[in-house]
């Protein structure tokens, strides 16, 4: 599984930007497919929320690209 550090310098990211802006997809459409298609964990748990405020320390998985992201504010 690929891991990766994302950066954000502000309080949250939400969920749909962040897949977006790590450039696991180019459009917010698509952002929320993967989401709602259930292949999307945070902190290990199914995330089904495009909206979910992602804060620092979180870690993003998602299933079938093996790619990990930890957030670091």
């Amino acid at each position: 599984m690929k891991k990766d550090k994302v950066s954000i310098k502000t309080e949250f990211i939400k969920l749909d930007a962040l897949l977006k802006f790590a450039g696991v997809c180019e459009t917010g459409g698509e952002a929320k497919n993967i989401i709602l298609s259930g292949l999307v964990k945070v902190n290990g748990e199914v995330c089904l929320m495009r909206g979910k405020k992602i804060r620092n320390g979180d870690i993003i998985t998602i299933e079938k690209a093996d790619i990990e992201f930890e957030v670091k504010g």
